[in-house]
């Protein structure tokens, strides 16, 4: 298992994921977008915005899950 929080994959709390895989974490950050996204929880829908925008441009969203990616198998196991 290995740790991120909210905040590392560009979210806006320090909740803390912890998952086997890079796609479990993306999964479980996902769920907590959703979940903040229904509280309408201010800080977060200004993150989702963002994220948004860099959706966009598909080269920048290749280079942020690649580097997010990058950071999460360097991560030691918990």
């Amino acid at each position: 298992m290995k740790s991120m929080t909210c905040n590392q994959l560009a979210g806006a709390c320090d909740l803390v994921f912890q998952a086997k895989t890079f796609e479990e974490m993306c999964e479980l950050s996902k769920q907590h977008g959703m979940e903040m996204m229904q509280s309408a929880d201010s800080a977060h829908m200004a993150a989702m915005n963002e994220m948004g925008s860099m959706m966009q441009d598909p080269a920048s969203m290749q280079a942020f899950f690649d580097g997010k990616r990058k950071e999460f198998d360097e991560l030691p196991e918990d």
